[in-house]
């Protein structure tokens, strides 16, 4: 199989490191668009703030023709400001994404790094469509400040990203592109601390506790690269939970929800 063409966001450490990683081993070219320099010698890297439109816009504007999967792996913890987490976890990473999906090749793909704080998004449904019913950054912002959420700004951010996954998948796909999630639990990066912080400590040391251990950025790597490969031509507008079983642990009620 001929080198594929990918677009990386985040790909300066951890899980976004670790999948630009793969996807060099495999021969394909691998495109960096992150705010800090990329620990792997990816074939491109340019600079891109997803918290700035400007920036966006500029890093699209410098990519050259066609590519076969866009990996949106870039995010904030929730100890960040909320409009930043809001705008880079979901509003910029959906204007960088409308910005260069008429650029993906059919038969490509988008993966969105989630999260299963994402969890409790069919109790937001409403408000979560609202907010992905603007067209733009600020506006995005706006419908925020004008109904502020309970609960942290981490975890809606990720609701809203697993709805517009949803959402989206179908009509991308009419264009021959298709669109995942990805939802990991908590994972061994350089913010674990900040997730603890925000989450609480206890909670994450008592995942760990339950499963041995936290992820790591190798474990959310395999489906990321998975979504966006041909091997899973079929799946689409689906989120993937990438936990190590909590989360059905959860469901089944042989663990109760952390509070995070």
């Amino acid at each position: 199989m001929s080198p594929r063409r990918i677009v990386v966001t985040g790909a300066a450490s951890g899980i976004g490191a670790e999948v630009a990683r793969r996807f060099l081993d495999a021969g394909d070219e691998v495109v960096s668009l992150d705010v800090k320099d990329p620990e792997v010698p990816v074939t491109r890297h340019l600079h891109c703030d997803l918290s700035d439109v400007a920036s966006i816009d500029q890093a699209v504007a410098a990519l050259d023709g066609g590519f076969d999967a866009l990996c949106n792996v870039a995010g904030v913890p929730g100890t960040a400001p909320a409009e930043l987490v809001l705008t880079v976890n979901l509003l910029g990473l959906r204007h960088l994404t409308e910005s260069l999906v008429e650029r993906i090749n059919p038969g490509g793909a988008v993966v969105n790094v989630a999260s299963i704080a994402g969890y409790n998004w069919p109790a937001r449904l409403e408000q979560l469509r609202a907010l992905l019913a603007t067209d733009t950054v600020d506006e995005g912002l706006a419908w925020f400040a004008a109904n502020p959420q309970d609960g942290n700004a981490y975890n809606f951010s990720k609701e809203a990203l697993i709805v517009y996954t949803m959402l989206m998948g179908p009509v991308f796909f009419e264009n021959g592109v298709r669109m995942n999630a990805v939802c990991p639990g908590p994972v061994e990066t350089p913010i674990l601390g900040d997730f603890e912080e925000s989450m609480g400590k206890e909670n994450l040391d008592a995942l760990a506790a339950f499963l041995g251990r936290h992820a790591t950025p190798a474990d959310v790597a395999g489906p990321v690269t998975f979504l966006a490969g041909p091997g899973s031509a079929w799946v689409n507008g689906h989120a993937l939970v990438v936990d190590g079983g909590v989360s059905g642990a959860v469901l089944t009620g042989m663990i109760p929800a952390p509070e995070i």
